[in-house]
C-alpha cells in the first residue's frame, strides 16, 4: 500500500466533487437563477394580481395540495395510460418505419421530403380527422399523441441508418443476411445513439400531443383538469399543473439527457467509458 495517492483509490476526504470549482459554480448558477425566476414571478404577481398570476408561495401551496388529492392521481393515472400507449405507438412505428426508409435508399429519397414536410403540418390541423375516426375515446387521445412523437423517431432513425458505415452493411451482405437480420443485429446497434435521440424528442412531443388530445376532447386526465381550470380562471390550479408537468418532464427529459450522452460515449469509446 502506498497511502491514499494510490492510483485508483479515491481519498474519502479532500478534494472531490463537491469542492470542484465547474462542480460549485454550476450550482451556484443555478441557485441564482432560481432566486431571479422566484423574484420575477413574484413580481408580476405583484403587478397583475391573484386572478391573472398566483403567486409562488400559492402556486407550491397548490401544487401540493393537489399531489395530496385522489381526483388529481385519477386524472394523472389516465393521462399515464394513454402517454404510454401513444409512446409505444411512436416508438415501435416510427422505429420500423425509419428503419425500411433508411434501408431501402430509394424508398428513402422518394418518401424522405414527404415525411418532412408532414411533419412540418401544424398537428391540431389534423385533429378533426382523428375524431371522425376515433371518435371521443382513449384512442383519439392516443393517435393525437402519437402522430406527435412518431416523426422525430421515423426521422433520426432513417439518418442514423443512413450513416452507418458502408463496411458494415458489406458485410451483412457477404454473410448473406436478410434485412430483417441486417436491421437487428447491425443498423440498429450501429444507428443507437440516434435512435435514442429521436426516442428522446418524440417522448417529449409525444406528451405534448397526449396533453393537447386532453384539452379539446376528453371528460379524464390532466389536460381536462387544466382546460377546466382555464374556463373557470382558477390561476392557481392552472400554474399548479404547469409547475407539476414541468418538473416531471424536466426530470425525465435529464435522465434521458444523460442516458442519450452515455450512450454517444459507449459508441466512441467502448465499455471503458461507461
Amino acid at each position: 500500500m502506498t497511502g491514499p495517492a494510490q492510483k485508483g483509490v479515491r481519498p474519502l476526504f479532500g478534494k472531490g466533487k463537491g469542492s470542484d470549482p465547474f462542480f460549485v459554480r454550476k450550482y451556484t448558477d443555478l441557485a441564482i437563477f432560481a432566486a431571479v425566476f422566484a423574484a420575477l414571478w413574484q413580481g408580476a404577481h405583484e403587478l397583475v394580481g391573484a386572478e391573472g398570476l398566483s403567486s409562488p408561495l400559492a402556486t407550491f401551496a397548490r401544487a401540493g395540495a393537489l399531489l395530496g388529492s385522489r381526483p388529481f392521481w385519477d386524472h394523472a393515472g389516465a393521462t399515464g395510460l394513454a402517454f404510454a400507449y401513444a409512446l409505444l405507438v411512436a416508438l415501435a412505428g416510427g422505429l420500423l418505419i425509419g428503419l425500411v426508409l433508411g434501408y431501402f435508399r430509394l424508398a428513402g429519397e422518394v418518401f424522405e421530403p414527404i415525411v418532412g414536410a408532414v411533419y412540418s403540418i401544424p398537428k391540431i390541423t389534423l385533429y378533426p380527422i382523428i375524431l371522425l375516426v376515433f371518435g371521443l375515446t382513449l384512442s383519439a387521445k392516443v393517435a393525437f399523441g402519437a402522430l406527435h412523437g412518431i416523426f422525430p423517431m421515423i426521422i433520426f432513425t432513417m439518418s442514423g441508418v443512413k450513416n452507418v458505415k458502408p463496411v458494415l452493411l458489406k458485410a451483412a451482405r457477404a454473410m448473406r443476411l436478410s434485412p430483417e437480420a441486417s436491421m437487428r443485429f447491425i443498423l440498429i446497434p450501429a444507428a443507437l445513439p440516434e435512435i435514442f435521440t429521436g426516442f428522446r424528442i418524440g417522448f417529449s412531443l409525444t406528451l405534448l400531443g397526449t396533453l393537447i388530445g386532453e384539452l379539446f376532447a376528453s371528460d379524464r386526465g390532466l389536460g381536462f383538469m387544466l382546460i377546466r381550470s382555464i374556463e373557470h380562471n382558477d390561476a392557481e390550479t392552472i400554474l399548479a399543473l404547469t409547475l407539476l408537468l414541468f418538473a416531471a418532464s424536466a426530470v425525465v427529459g435529464w435522465i434521458l439527457l444523460r442516458l442519450d450522452r452515455r450512450i454517444r460515449r459507449y459508441k466512441e469509446t467502448g465499455p471503458a467509458s461507461l
